[in-house]
């Protein structure tokens, strides 16, 4: 109750900025991995780096579909529970 009373709590809107800004972050990143991988091929003559360089972007691109469905499942959550309130 003491270390609680130490932390303010977050408002719906702090929530609801915060989920903005993931949204905003996250296509940001798809956007830069989509803009990496056109960039990544060109002038390069191996196919060993065209190679390498498609399964990093690949695994950095799933990386972040995983990232996206933690937030979507953890937003989802969050609705559920302001829902839940209001029905109350």
């Amino acid at each position: 109750s003491h270390i609680m009373s130490e932390f303010v709590r977050m408002t719906d809107t702090d929530r609801d900025q915060i989920d903005q800004d993931a949204q905003v972050f996250m296509r940001t990143c798809a956007d830069a991995i989509h803009l990496l991988r056109t960039e990544a091929h060109k002038g390069v003559q191996s196919a060993q780096v065209k190679e390498h360089r498609t399964a990093v972007l690949d695994f950095i691109e799933d990386y972040l579909k995983r990232v996206c469905k933690l937030y979507s499942e953890q937003r989802a959550i969050r609705v559920k529970r302001v829902i839940d309130k209001k029905r109350l």
